[in-house]
């Protein structure tokens, strides 16, 4: 960390740091919360989960074989047919809400995390 001066200006206490050294402090602040929702319970997703992702992988195939779940496991948790299950991880059905939300339920995920 660079040098940091203390002023006053109108009777008011400040501290004056450099752009770099506020960053740095804020990129630490935002590590130290993102940590703390991790010692709390928050899950968090590897990176072989994070790379299908960004290479457009079906989100809710990605989840249901992270979960080791076979189709069959994963629609009928979610109340819903296999056939139609195949077609939303294919692409050919999107699901309707109230469907997406079954299905993130039983995949213990957020609706968020399964909509494309």
């Amino acid at each position: 960390m660079g040098r940091i001066q203390r002023i006053e200006i109108e009777g008011k206490a400040y501290v004056l740091l450099s752009e770099e050294d506020y960053e740095d402090l804020i990129d630490g602040l935002e590590a130290s919360a993102v940590l703390a929702e991790i010692a709390a319970g928050q899950e968090v997703w590897p990176l072989d989960i994070v790379e299908a992702r960004a290479n457009g992988e079906n989100p809710v195939r990605v989840f249901r074989t992270y979960r080791k779940m076979t189709v069959s496991d994963l629609a009928m948790a979610a109340g819903i047919s296999q056939p139609y299950l195949s077609e939303i991880e294919s692409g050919k059905k999107t699901g309707s809400v109230d469907v997406l939300k079954r299905i993130a339920v039983a995949l213990n995920v957020d609706l968020d995390d399964i909509v494309v």
